[in-house]
């Protein structure tokens, strides 16, 4: 049985691209803004992993992790996507949780290793 994958991209072409690559690996669920997501999860929907754009609308990334810790629920692994790279950016990232942080555009073969180390024991 594949793993879940939960994709949270607002932009429709990239979730799609995503969606269409990583479909092929994991079983994909997508979701277009983090607060859909983050009310998908609370209805008891648990993903392997998750991958999430920072800059979203209604909550960002950094809003869905924080929303995440606070549920007091295990955390799956979470990279973040995003247009944006800083240091500061990627630390404000990583403190709150995510295990990875992978800038666009991105190599998707690239991408799809760095999920697949997610599973590795």
């Amino acid at each position: 049985m594949k793993k879940q994958l939960l994709i949270i991209e607002d932009q429709a072409s990239t979730r799609k691209l995503l969606g269409h690559f990583l479909g092929q690996f994991y079983d994909v669920v997508e979701k277009e803004n983090a607060a859909d997501a983050l009310n998908w999860m609370n209805e008891g929907n648990k993903p392997n992993a998750i991958i999430a754009d920072i800059i979203m609308p209604e909550m960002t990334g950094l809003e869905f992790l924080s929303a995440l810790n606070d549920s007091g629920s295990e955390i799956p692994p979470v990279m973040m996507l995003s247009s944006v790279e800083n240091s500061s950016e990627k630390m404000k990232c990583y403190n709150l949780g995510a295990r990875d942080y992978i800038v666009k555009p991105f190599n998707p073969e690239e991408l799809r290793v760095r999920v697949g180390n997610f599973f590795r024991n």
